[in-house]
């Protein structure tokens, strides 16, 4: 279970259940999935090469654009500086002690700060250069 974060066009916010999440699907960019944040876990960087999206700092326009707000899975506006703590700013204070049977059942390895990482495939297409993953394809 994580978060799942969104960058929305301002406006787009104000529209009632079914009629804003049909928006995430669409062709438009009116919400664009930034990413989905899971405890003990780097931060899943959501990439869209079609986009010119690939790594973290391809987001910085739209996180930064005035006429885009950054909101939760839950329609809490994210300021941009929490959102940019809670990708590059991640870990554990304790170590998880992960098995590889359980690393391997997960797709996972050790990562960072105590942190375990998505291995290269299954959707991760490479590791970011401090607490995220960048990640293709569709988030539940």
């Amino acid at each position: 279970m994580g978060t799942n974060y969104y960058s929305v066009k301002r406006g787009v916010e104000e529209l009632d259940g079914d009629a804003f999440w049909d928006l995430r699907d669409g062709e438009g960019d009116a919400i664009l999935h930034i990413g989905k944040s899971s405890g003990g876990w780097c931060f899943s960087l959501h990439v869209i090469p079609e986009r010119g999206i690939n790594d973290l700092w391809d987001w910085f326009d739209l996180l930064l654009d005035p006429d885009r707000i950054i909101v939760d899975e839950y329609r809490e506006v994210i300021s941009f500086s929490e959102m940019f703590r809670k990708i590059t700013q991640r870990g554990r204070s304790d170590d998880k002690s992960w098995t590889e049977r359980m690393l391997q059942q997960n797709y996972a390895e050790p990562g960072p700060n105590n942190l375990v990482r998505h291995q290269i495939g299954h959707g991760c297409v490479k590791h970011g250069a401090g607490t995220w993953d960048c990640i293709t394809g569709r988030f539940s």
